[in-house]
């Protein structure tokens, strides 16, 4: 998935979000453009739903302003409402209501009339993949079906703006993988995508940036590599392995000042080095000119997790 060059879809400008004392949210700033998955994440109490709902006008901000597609949501809030579809976290299942009907009830709302209301429902049956559940009562829908539901009914206006709080949320791993294929597709559709998570791994594979958030603030924003690049730590976990000389190389690493807690398994030793990747390739330069044969010499690629376990710090509000 590509950037877009055009302007930002949303644009964050320095929102704050008081409620008394807590400061849920605090000059907070950021862009999601057309064809992006964004992901947000952050501990619960961080700040991640209540900043949504202000984009969503679900909720005023303190002071600063969000823009949605190019319109203020809190001076332009009617004309922002058909470029947005908000998915929250939980919605309630009617009784006596079939899948269509829903849809229909939702594509009502938008103003959708007529032919045009009767593609739209069809488009997005099409896309969830409910169409063959057309007639099932919706209290009646698996927790899965129930999430490709309500993705449909908050896109059934075809807004260029999605906001999607939680939506894997008690999905089983079968379920996760078709949601994510449908949020890839609606980015590749020209989408701006915005999703919350605690399944930090599901948002790497999908996400093309994320936002790390807590106390209300937003502590870092970029790819996860950029993250991790500025993010630097002083001490990196390495693996090596050689041929034949494992006793040798015990004492060598043993022997040297920047190297700690030395573990050895299955041919393999892993260690602590002092250092980023500048560092880690003298090593290994040194390594080859003490004559050991190296077969195998790498760093823990940082994961989604790691980033946001060094960039957070655990505080709650």
């Amino acid at each position: 998935m590509m950037i877009s060059p055009r302007r930002p879809a949303i644009q964050v400008d320095r929102l704050h979000r008081y409620f008394g004392e807590t400061k849920a949210v605090q000059n907070m700033s950021f862009e999601v453009y057309p064809g992006e998955v964004f992901g947000y994440i952050g501990p619960n109490g961080a700040g991640k739903t209540t900043s949504m709902r202000i984009i969503a006008t679900l909720d005023e901000p303190t002071s600063g302003d969000a823009f949605v597609d190019g319109f203020s949501v809190v001076a332009e809030s009617l004309k922002k409402s058909k470029r947005l579809g908000f998915m929250p976290d939980y919605f309630g299942a009617y009784h006596d209501v079939n899948v269509r009907e829903y849809l229909d009830f939702f594509a009502r709302a938008y103003g959708l009339r007529g032919p045009q209301r009767n593609a739209a429902i069809d488009r997005v049956m099409e896309f969830t993949m409910l169409d063959r559940l057309a007639r099932k009562p919706i209290d009646g829908l698996s927790k899965g079906m129930k999430q490709r539901l309500c993705l449909g009914r908050t896109m059934i206006h075809d807004p260029a703006v999605l906001i999607l709080d939680e939506p894997a949320a008690g999905l089983d791993p079968r379920a996760r993988i078709e949601l994510r294929e449908m949020i890839d597709a609606l980015a590749q559709a020209g989408k701006a995508v915005l999703i919350s998570s605690h399944i930090l791994t599901e948002l790497a594979e999908i996400c093309d940036r994320v936002g790390i958030i807590e106390q209300g603030r937003l502590l870092a924003v970029g790819s996860v590599e950029e993250i991790s690049a500025a993010a630097v730590e002083s001490v990196s976990r390495v693996r090596v392995r050689v041929l034949e000389d494992d006793d040798g190389l015990r004492r060598w690493l043993a022997a040297r000042e920047d190297v700690s807690q030395v573990l050895y398994a299955d041919g393999q030793f892993t260690l602590n080095h002092e250092g980023g990747p500048a560092e880690q390739a003298e090593l290994l330069k040194q390594l080859v000119a003490a004559e050991f044969r190296v077969i195998e010499f790498a760093s823990k690629t940082k994961t989604l997790e790691d980033v946001f376990l060094h960039v957070t710090e655990g505080r709650v509000q």
